[in-house]
């Protein structure tokens, strides 16, 4: 085992939720009267906290406004992310990774209270031996995620993989100095995840597997 501590991204590389969160901060736009991000635009943030994202996408808008913007988010999303399924296959590599002797985490744009529910709804908490949160500590590309997720589980970095499907993910990675595997099927392009230096880009779920099988 290469590889004793896989941390994996949420959205976007477990859970198919990037049309959801692209959809759900295109209504935050409209509910405030601001110019509506094109979905590229939206995409591109994903994997970052919310505060870091409404920050990128509406640079104009006032601060005292920001509450109210996020608020008009997390409604329009928590309205039904418990119909937001897991990524075919994904359920059963994290069950295979953890019978495995793999220990798991997870590092997330998410705030707190959005992974647990995510993790309620599809039944895989006991599965994680840590997380951390874009509410918790430092946004991605900041290496703290991965930098207390190792250190409170007593690992290290030469045996940690990041694997996430935003540049975000993969530049925490870079900067905390473990390895990473990027998924294009996410949010982010290949270019995009190729500049952070992955180990290997993956196109599926299956693929995904199939490395880990091979290579972690």
């Amino acid at each position: 085992m290469k590889y004793e501590l896989l941390i994996f991204d949420w959205d976007g590389t477990l859970m198919d939720s990037a049309g959801h969160i692209v959809a759900s901060l295109q209504h935050a736009a409209r509910a405030m009267d601001l110019s509506v991000p094109s979905d590229d635009e939206a995409s591109y943030i994903i994997g970052l906290g919310l505060g870091e994202a409404l920050l990128h996408l509406f640079p104009q808008l006032p601060e005292a406004d920001h509450p109210q913007l996020a608020d008009h988010y997390r409604d329009h999303y928590l309205g039904r992310d418990d119909a937001i399924p897991l990524f075919a296959g994904a359920d059963a590599l994290l069950r295979r990774l953890h019978g495995r002797g793999h220990t798991l985490a997870v590092a997330t744009g998410k705030s707190r209270r959005g992974l647990d529910r995510a993790m309620q709804h599809t039944a895989l908490e006991p599965l994680f031996s840590a997380s951390r949160t874009a509410d918790q500590t430092f946004s991605k590309p900041h290496p703290a995620m991965i930098e207390e997720i190792i250190a409170e589980l007593g690992g290290r970095p030469e045996t940690t993989l990041m694997i996430g499907d935003t540049s975000h993910d993969l530049q925490m990675a870079l900067n905390a100095g473990v390895a990473s595997v990027g998924v294009s099927y996410g949010a982010h392009d290949v270019a995009l995840l190729a500049a952070c230096q992955p180990l290997a880009i993956v196109d599926t779920m299956t693929a995904l597997a199939d490395w880990l099988e091979m290579n972690g």
